[in-house]
């Protein structure tokens, strides 16, 4: 990985989107750090589209998408949220547009959009009820993580979050969920299982195509990510221009694919460091 101030100027000039993973990334201490959540307004502010991918569930991510008039909550500016590791996303729900409007100008709330059917979530969700009580009688001491209940399309497993699992109880629980034959990742905080070909970089591709009517694909010079974990890994592989936030140090030696940047700070001030390099070529 080499400091991201070894990231040309010419190549940040060029881009047009951001895709940012959540937690570690954007959050410190499992909030969205002031500096972040100014650098995600700065960003679109510039006229960069900005989408937020992450393995928390659907339900979590609501109040972010939408805010909450009541309680006089924000939106995060950001111009979709994609969740489950990109099984699901809030989206607009004009899914034609070329352009996103920016936040102080929409109205509408995101909407719930998602890569498999009705009938197949429901099927997949009796299995994955099955597969839990398998793990939690097969690795004693694992438990769901508690953001389970706003879960739509995998399992979650606590290991670093609330609990501090070693690594031996980890690659436990992996094996009993590939064994039910459930696609799996880690990230910094919990062991995912799904039914489905689901991971960040579909679930990006997927997004891009939705919103945008564009093949991600093709346009990879122009789209940069920032991630810290093992979920992100997919990311890493594909895109040219991906950033680990420092903390991705602590988990460099267990992946095949590392971020080609990385940036000084960690987990939300590390996100607002890369911000500050992109938006430094707008202002030359």
């Amino acid at each position: 990985m080499l400091p991201i101030a070894a990231w040309p100027g010419e190549t940040r000039r060029q881009l047009t989107g951001l895709f940012t993973d959540i937690d570690d990334t954007l959050t410190t201490g499992g909030v969205i750090t002031p500096d972040a959540l100014q650098a995600l307004a700065d960003l679109r502010a510039a006229g960069l589209t900005v989408f937020a991918i992450t393995g928390r569930p659907i339900g979590w991510c609501q109040l972010f998408a939408n805010g909450d008039d009541r309680r006089g909550i924000e939106p995060w500016p950001v111009d979709a949220i994609v969740a489950e590791n990109g099984a699901v996303a809030f989206a607009p729900e004009q899914l034609d547009k070329n352009q996103l409007k920016p936040l102080s100008h929409r109205r509408e709330k995101l909407s719930k959009i998602y890569q498999q059917s009705l009938n197949v979530r429901a099927h997949n969700q009796s299995r994955m009820q099955q597969i839990a009580a398998l793990v939690q009688r097969s690795v004693p001491g694992v438990q769901l993580s508690r953001d389970s209940p706003g879960r739509e399309t995998d399992l979650a497993f606590d290991y670093a979050e609330f609990a501090r699992l070693p690594p031996e109880t980890v690659q436990q629980v992996l094996g009993v969920l590939q064994g039910a034959g459930m696609q799996t990742t880690v990230s910094s905080i919990h062991i995912h299982g799904c039914f489905g070909d689901f991971n960040k970089w579909q679930g990006a591709c997927w997004i891009v195509r939705a919103v945008l009517g564009r093949d991600l694909t093709q346009e990879l010079d122009r789209w940069a990510f920032v991630g810290d974990s093992g979920n992100d890994e997919t990311m890493f592989a594909h895109f040219p221009h991906s950033i680990g936030v420092a903390n991705i140090q602590h988990c460099a030696a267990r992946l095949k694919h590392l971020p080609r940047y990385v940036t000084a700070a960690d987990r939300g001030t590390g996100f607002a460091e890369v911000a500050r390099h992109i938006l430094s070529t707008r202002a030359a």
